[in-house]
């Protein structure tokens, strides 16, 4: 048997206003073709397949062409979990019909934990695989309140409730595993699913990871996993990594570039093989499917670095971050200009100088690409010269708020 691990598509995804439906069509089709060389049997996706609860009609139709296609592949088995960025009733709506397909969605706990334990069959009807297809667990899922909690208080009622839910889950698929020995099937292995943030896991600048949770609990420790677990797919972090270094509880990370803070990583899926009891695990590289370049410096060094990508031939997106000392207004028509001929684009450019004079207040060039909710209130805050004991206080109950506004599923009645 042979399973691939995959996350954080993250289909719809624009960069600073720029949509990027030719990367996932390309990501898509690669990962289709890689699918039916290496004769994956599972395929497994651990969160966020869109990056919004509202997916657009162009990300759905990429979604469920690719459901498609690898539903006449040599493909057996698909599941797919829900992210932070998903919505979860968005994603279980079409579950029963996904079913005939052999394709298993779990957009949200639920009061039964029996139904997030799948049983993978072979050919010949024989147990292969069990899943434990957690999704990603939401605050008001695993945590009740109370009135005069502390920060310290929540996290960890959060933390245990987060594995709490591991172990019942993993409970069930234990007494399925030892049916099955009974039954002279052998070892079956338990392979487990996620979208949280792992302890000690690596981010990026600018890669568009997300805190889950209010606090520090969004880094959950390797123990709160059940030892019975054979490999840990996870989402939700971009780079790929081992969590604790623990070969069999890993992320893939995102298969294309989120920002250009992410632009040097290499992109993985996971092909896990199971011919006996313990797992081979390989890691293969994903193309670059649209090159970012990120280039810093003075005009001249600036115009220096274009040429020599206009010479390579290079198509890439650049953000461009001007260091210079000399003011200039026009940097923007100077460096499009600097671009003829050429099929790159600008996508950001940053003017040091210009932003030094104007700091506290939007530029008039500036756009809300360039601004998160986080740095708008940053700015409301300096705009107000709020004391920081104050800020502290104020930025818990704000990010407290956001993280409830995030959770909100829009598409549940």
């Amino acid at each position: 048997m042979k399973i691939l691990h995959t996350s954080d598509w993250h289909l719809g995804r624009s960069l600073y206003g720029r949509k990027r439906y030719d990367e996932f069509t390309e990501f898509l089709n690669w990962l289709g073709d890689t699918v039916e060389k290496e004769n994956i049997d599972v395929l497994l996706v651990a969160g966020d397949v869109f990056d919004t609860s509202v997916p657009s009609n162009r990300a759905q139709e990429l979604y469920y062409r690719f459901i498609c296609r690898m539903a006449n592949s040599c493909c057996r088995h698909i599941v797919v979990i829900a992210g932070n960025h998903d919505s979860p009733s968005f994603l279980n709506a079409p579950k029963e019909l996904l079913r005939a397909l052999n394709v298993f969605v779990v957009g949200a706990m639920t009061k039964h934990p029996e139904e997030e334990v799948i049983v993978l069959n072979d050919d010949r009807r024989n147990p292969e695989a069990i899943i434990c297809a957690v999704p990603y667990l939401r605050d008001r899922d695993i945590r009740s309140v109370e009135p005069g909690e502390s920060i310290d208080d929540k996290n960890a009622k959060l933390a245990l409730g987060l594995m709490n839910h591991y172990v019942e889950v993993c409970a069930i698929a234990e007494q399925e595993q030892a049916r099955f020995k009974k039954e002279g099937y052998g070892h079956v292995p338990i392979v487990a699913m996620g979208h949280l943030f792992a302890a000690g896991g690596e981010t990026v600048d600018g890669d568009g990871v997300r805190e889950l949770y209010v606090g520090s609990l969004a880094h959950v420790g390797k123990d709160a996993f059940p030892s019975a677990i054979d490999y840990l797919a996870l989402g939700h972090l971009h780079v790929p990594q081992c969590v604790a270094n623990d070969e069999r509880i890993r992320y893939c990370g995102s298969p294309i570039p989120m920002g250009y803070g992410d632009a040097t990583n290499d992109k993985k899926v996971i092909v896990v093989r199971y011919d006996n009891s313990t797992p081979a695990i390989e890691e293969i590289k994903v193309p670059c499917f649209q090159p970012l370049e990120r280039i810093t410096g003075s005009f001249d060094e600036i115009n220096a670095k274009i040429e020599q990508l206009k010479q390579a031939g290079s198509r890439a997106w650049l953000e461009i971050e001007y260091t210079g000392a000399d003011l200039m207004g026009n940097l923007r028509e100077l460096l499009e200009a600097s671009l003829d001929g050429s099929s790159m684009e600008i996508r950001r450019i940053k003017n040091n100088r210009i932003m030094d004079r104007v700091f506290k207040a939007i530029h008039t060039h500036e756009t809300l690409d360039d601004l998160d909710v986080d740095d708008v209130f940053d700015r409301c805050l300096d705009i107000f010269e709020v004391s920081l004991e104050d800020r502290l206080i104020i930025t818990r109950l704000y990010n407290e708020i956001v993280t409830s506004i995030r959770e909100e599923d829009v598409n549940e009645e």
